[in-house]
C-alpha cells in the first residue's frame, strides 16, 4: 500500500472536519530548497485556504486552533511551516 502524501492528509482531515466550502492545500516545499526546515523530503512547507461556515464565530486564533486540533499533534509535528488563509 502506497504511503499518503501529507499534502493528502492535511486536506481529507480538514474536509471531514469541517467540510468547507473551499479548500485548497498547496506544497510549497520547493521554494523553500536551502533554507531552514527544509529536509529534503519535498514535504515541509504548507499553505492551506479554506472557507467553511463553523470559522464564521471564532476568532482569529480559535480558528488557527480549530484547524491545528483537525490535522492532530502527530501530523502537525511533520510539518516545518504551515500557512493559513481561514476565511468564512
Amino acid at each position: 500500500m502506497q504511503k499518503m502524501l501529507v499534502e493528502e492528509q492535511i486536506f481529507e482531515k480538514l474536509q471531514a472536519k469541517f467540510s468547507p466550502v473551499a479548500l485548497e492545500v498547496l506544497n510549497e516545499s520547493d521554494q523553500h530548497a536551502g533554507h531552514a526546515g527544509h529536509d529534503g523530503s519535498n514535504e515541509s512547507h504548507f499553505r492551506v485556504v479554506i472557507k467553511a461556515d463553523v470559522f464564521d464565530d471564532m476568532s482569529r486564533i480559535a480558528r488557527h486552533r480549530a484547524v491545528h486540533a483537525a490535522l492532530g499533534k502527530e501530523l502537525i509535528a511533520r510539518i516545518h511551516a504551515l500557512a493559513l488563509e481561514i476565511n468564512t
